[in-house]
């Protein structure tokens, strides 16, 4: 599933396996805030919800929130944008009318366990996993937006802001997501003050040691397969 110029897609395949509760955890979620109902997924696409970390500057506190994933700018006519707007390039975000004003007011986590990506072959392609070295969780640099159909109806929606590749991913695709470390969580969310920047400085590729790949089975090309073995490394033939 990718997109090209502005979207600068490759992030377009992913799993959330951990428990919300463990989620709340890792992420400084307060108790008191509402845990939403999620179901563990292997085989997460575009349009599917998910549980997104946000900064409620009323309440002064992170809070996790279930959202859509392609994000529907506030101006849009026709929710069918979030097809093509589920990755943001991180270069030039703040100037493109998509993506500007989620980057300057509306940016967020979004917690993974990994996500997909397909390496072309000669005979098709090979998809593999990519994850934390360090097992758990991974935060994923996002922006979050707030729609309201023509019927009225309010739909929250997100896209995951991608860089170029680093050296691990660089034989599979040219981009990937924007890894964020814990300490830089606070300055994305909003719970210190930023300057563009400043925020740009975290928009880069992480680490090569932050993350580990293995391949996996084929099966994970149709969205309708969404069980654990998805994620399990299997043998490459040759």
């Amino acid at each position: 599933m990718a997109a090209s110029g502005q979207f600068g897609g490759m992030c377009g395949r992913a799993r959330l396996s951990s428990d919300v509760s463990e989620i709340k955890l890792v992420f400084s979620i307060p108790p008191q805030r509402p845990t939403p109902n999620f179901a563990p997924t292997w085989n997460l696409a575009p349009t599917d919800p998910l549980p997104i970390v946000r900064f409620d500057p009323r309440a002064g506190e992170r809070s996790l929130d279930v959202m859509r994933w392609g994000l529907v700018p506030y101006w849009a006519k026709d929710i069918k944008i979030g097809y093509s707007t589920f990755n943001a390039k991180a270069e030039g975000i703040e100037t493109r009318p998509t993506f500007r004003e989620a980057f300057a007011r509306r940016r967020c986590l979004v917690p993974l366990d990994g996500f997909y990506e397909w390496k072309k072959l000669g005979a098709g392609k090979q998809p593999y996993t990519i994850a934390p070295a360090s097992g758990g969780l991974m935060a994923l640099a996002g922006l979050w937006e707030r729609w309201r159909s023509p019927d009225g109806e309010i739909v929250r929606s997100f896209t995951i802001v991608t860089t170029a590749a680093n050296g691990l991913l660089a034989p599979l695709h040219d981009r990937m997501p924007v890894v964020l470390d814990p300490p830089n969580w606070p300055l994305w969310l909003a719970e210190a003050p930023a300057t563009p920047r400043d925020l740009h400085a975290l928009l880069v590729p992480c680490p090569d040691s932050w993350l580990v790949m293995w391949p996996v089975d084929r099966r994970v090309g149709n969205v309708k397969n969404n069980d654990p073995s998805l994620a399990e490394p299997i043998a490459l033939a040759g």
